[in-house]
């Protein structure tokens, strides 16, 4: 198995416990608070191990363009609405209906460029998901 295949597996599990994590934090102080506080300790823990590794250098911050940094902003909205839903959905169902997320946007900003039947499949894997997320809430046990 390569390498990246090796580290996308262990960034889903390092996701889903973040999530975890991070419910029990929305259940205690609130979503955006939640929110707040996963980022502040992800902001110091990486400026230490940035500054350990002698890894943080100014001058690289303004090789991106500055819509890219919006991706920050966006992290907090991720992390605060799962903090939101995980209590009120859980785990299982939460990571589903994010996944299908962003499976329906990846077909979305990649659907001129693939053929229909491909896309077809794609929006048939999508509404799969979707529908077994529907099943299952209303088929609680």
């Amino acid at each position: 198995m390569s390498t990246g295949i090796i580290l996308a597996i262990v960034s889903g599990i390092l996701i889903s416990l973040n999530r975890i994590a991070n419910g029990r934090v929305g259940l205690a102080l609130g979503a955006f608070k939640a929110s707040y506080w996963n980022h502040l300790v992800g902001l110091v823990f990486l400026s230490v191990l940035l500054l350990v590794m002698q890894g943080f250098v100014w001058e690289h911050a303004s090789h991106a363009p500055w819509y890219a940094y919006l991706g920050g902003v966006l992290g907090t909205f991720f992390v605060a609405i799962n903090s939101y839903v995980i209590p009120r959905l859980g785990v299982t169902k939460t990571a589903l209906a994010v996944i299908s997320g962003q499976m329906g946007m990846g077909v979305l900003l990649h659907a001129e460029q693939q053929s229909l039947p491909h896309l077809l499949l794609q929006c048939l894997g999508v509404a799969f998901i979707l529908a077994g997320i529907i099943w299952a809430q209303r088929h609680k046990t």
